[in-house]
């Protein structure tokens, strides 16, 4: 395991998900709902759920794209 990409990984998609639609979103739920653990668990399971779907494509297209072009397709 490589634990400096884990820690790499884990402070970007941090980064980029403080503050945007989807924290919003969790935010308003959870504010409406008396259960929060509910809210967590449906919330961490659709990140999960959307994160397996980026490693599963992002590795096949990987496999098919040059790497140069994948970050600079991302940039």
């Amino acid at each position: 395991m490589n634990w400096q990409l884990v820690l790499t990984t884990f402070t970007t998609i941090f980064l980029a998900e403080l503050g945007d639609k989807t924290q919003i979103a969790t935010f308003a739920v959870a504010a409406n709902e008396r259960s929060p653990l509910s809210v967590l668990l449906g919330a961490s399971t659709a990140l999960v759920a959307t994160s397996v779907i980026a490693v599963i494509v992002g590795n096949q297209v990987g496999n098919l794209i040059p790497p140069h072009w994948i970050r600079r397709a991302a940039g």
